[in-house]
């Protein structure tokens, strides 16, 4: 049998190293220099977002370390030591500040902890419209803080207010929700229970709809009801949700300033509006003190790092 007649010359390959094209720039050679060349357009994203975040995060937090032992007068700038913290401490509306903060917190904890999640498990129940209900629930999210506040200013408003007329049809007194030092803080709560109350209900949603059905219906089996179905199915299947979703609302109702700034002018009656975030504020801009400011915020920093490092220490001990 004749071999097979070759009709085109075999294709050698150049094996030679290729320059580098005329302005093309000069990169590190080996595995390095491979990883840098084939990521240079990630690496170019990654820059700029970590210069971003250092300079609009970073850079604060340093900066308020410093100010926080410092003390500016005609521009001139000096240390003073701990003095802006003895301030802070001696100043009889640090303690009521510290009260209202934690009292605000424990109650948003309640309504704002638990309210999600029960609107998560009746929106869940349907099985039709489940997308205009999700969209009713987070249209208040998408209204600016600024209007959906002076919204609950007005329902709140003593003569003409629409919560005043609901009790007026029940025979129920008129209420100074803003203005009664025993109200004035649960006005504040429940206004921004509902304002923030959408971005938890849809991740509880999407918590719920993770979890097997097949465990439900053997709870049916064993004869659980309702309660006993959410006790124990659905808190345990959405266990990591529920404790990240609660440090993420301790975190954020310590920090409240929008709601009680706009609803009852900060302090409120009696101070019983003034929080640490408030205090902070008048430091800085009432006061001139920034000294202050940054020593109170110092301190709120490190309680919400300890509790945050507590807090992890504690997840991770139970899940090992």
């Amino acid at each position: 049998m004749s071999a097979p007649i070759l009709t085109k010359e075999p294709v050698v390959k150049d094996r030679r190293p290729r320059r580098p094209r005329a302005g093309a720039p000069h990169l590190p050679g080996g595995e390095f220099g491979k990883n840098l060349r084939r990521n240079i357009t990630a690496h170019g994203f990654l820059i700029g977002a970590v210069l971003c975040f250092a300079f609009f995060s970073w850079y604060p937090i340093v900066r308020e370390f410093l100010l926080a032992f410092q003390k500016t007068e005609d521009g001139n700038v000096s240390w003073v030591g701990w003095d802006n913290f003895v301030t802070v401490w001696n100043d009889p509306a640090f303690g009521q500040a510290w009260r209202n903060t934690l009292w605000f917190t424990v109650l948003a904890l309640i309504l704002g902890f638990v309210v999600p999640f029960v609107t998560a498990l009746i929106i869940n129940e349907f099985r039709h419209g489940q997308g205009y209900l999700r969209l009713l629930v987070y249209l208040p999210v998408m209204l600016p803080p600024t209007a959906s506040v002076l919204l609950f200013k007005y329902l709140y408003d003593p003569g003409y207010g629409m919560f005043n007329e609901i009790l007026g049809v029940f025979g129920v007194p008129a209420q100074q929700w803003l203005q009664d030092p025993d109200t004035a803080m649960l006005s504040v709560v429940v206004a921004s229970t509902w304002m923030n109350m959408g971005g938890a209900t849809l991740i509880y949603l999407a918590a719920l709809q993770g979890v097997p059905g097949e465990l439900y219906e053997a709870a049916e089996l064993d004869g659980a009801g309702l309660l006993r179905k959410v006790w124990h199915v659905t808190v345990p299947q959405t266990r990591l949700i529920l404790l990240l979703m609660l440090l993420m609302q301790i975190i954020a109702t310590m920090q409240v300033f929008i709601e009680p700034f706009l609803l009852t002018g900060g302090a409120g009656p009696e101070g019983s509006t003034t929080t640490i975030v408030y205090l902070i504020y008048q430091y800085a801009f009432n006061f001139n003190n920034y000294g202050a400011a940054a020593a109170l915020g110092l301190l709120l920093l490190v309680l919400l790092a300890g509790f945050s490092a507590a807090y992890t220490r504690l997840n991770r001990a139970e899940q090992d």
